[in-house]
């Protein structure tokens, strides 16, 4: 290998291995949705999945999987419990394979992410990657 080579290989490892630390960094955060003027970010596109709307319940936690994703199924498990010990929380899990409409509606690129809409149904914010449930849990609307 000559020199120039080296170089290239060495530039690539280093690109790559900057890129995985800052994704891995993002995954699970949670990021909260910049407009809340009251006109919900998607037509509450949740909400409809999840049946014939908010039912009283102040948040969906609306997730967006695939089949051959792992953390999926533990994003899963853990908005599963939570919606389970709240009943002011609603879980849908949306397969994006099925569902491409949905994934494209909200700007969704990698799964699992969760999408946190309020009872009008405005998205109030988004996890990318397995969420942790104490963050979560601070960050659901209240009323």
């Amino acid at each position: 290998m000559d020199v120039t080579g080296a170089v290239v290989l060495v530039v690539v490892l280093l690109v790559a291995t900057l890129v995985g630390l800052v994704l891995r960094s993002r995954s699970g955060r949670l990021r909260p949705s910049g407009d809340d003027s009251g006109a919900p970010a998607v037509a509450g596109p949740g909400w409809e999945l999840a049946g014939t709307g908010p039912d009283g319940r102040r948040a969906l936690l609306l997730q967006l999987s695939s089949p051959v994703c792992a953390p999926c199924r533990q994003t899963a498990r853990v908005l599963g419990d939570l919606a389970a010990a709240d009943p002011g929380v609603a879980h849908v899990e949306v397969d994006v394979a099925e569902r491409v409409d949905v994934a494209r509606a909200l700007g969704v690129l990698r799964t699992p992410t969760t999408v946190v809409f309020d009872a009008r149904g405005a998205e109030v914010l988004r996890v990318s990657g397995v969420p942790r449930t104490d963050e979560l849990v601070a960050a659901l609307p209240t009323g």
